[in-house]
């Protein structure tokens, strides 16, 4: 292979190891992807002593190693942070928790019902996906995602044959995404 196909093989698996570091630190992958880290480690070294004559490939090959070189320095730091107990995901699941756990309920206080508590989860999930791909929060509400969650269920609930579902938020492409499932399956929408 010649030196394009290894650019466009390492932006490939660049873009892919960026995803797989945005699902590991929101939760929804539960293995760092050292694998594929080393893949692209291994990618970046082929060329790192080579003297690359034409000047279009050499700046696309710098800019890709300068990325990574940038996105690495960024998980290290909130690798650190984990370990310390200082990373903002769990953070602000905790103080999620600590706001949304009743002090001490009175015996009036009906218990949410568990669509009400599935809504609550998916939004926690959806605007920390959002912060952990860098983009804004603000104009996205919990009436907006109830309504567009009550929209879904029934084209949903037909097609997968069940009213039995469970939304989760997924990172695809840099960008988080609503998906259902029966809750008893592992099918997805």
């Amino acid at each position: 292979m010649g030196i394009a196909e290894d650019l466009l093989i390492l932006e490939t698996r660049l873009k892919e190891l960026i995803t797989s570091y945005e699902q590991y630190f929101i939760g929804l992958e539960k293995r760092e992807p050292l694998k594929l880290a080393e893949e692209v480690e291994k990618l970046v070294r082929r060329y790192a002593g080579t003297p690359i004559n034409n000047t279009m490939y050499k700046h696309r090959y710098n800019n890709l190693v300068a990325r990574l070189n940038t996105y690495r320095q960024q998980w290290t730091r909130i690798l650190r942070e984990i370990e310390e107990g200082r990373y903002s995901r769990d953070r602000f699941k905790a103080a999620l928790h600590k706001s949304s756990a009743p002090a001490k309920p009175s015996p009036k206080t009906e218990e949410p019902n568990p669509q009400q508590k599935e809504l609550e989860r998916v939004y926690a999930e959806l605007v920390e996906a959002r912060r952990s791909c860098h983009l804004p929060i603000d104009g996205m509400s919990r009436e907006q995602l109830a309504a567009t969650l009550d929209k879904q269920r029934p084209l949903i609930s037909q097609k997968l044959g069940t009213s039995d579902i469970q939304f989760r938020v997924v990172v695809e492409g840099g960008k988080p995404k609503i998906k259902a499932g029966s809750k008893h399956k592992n099918s997805h929408e």
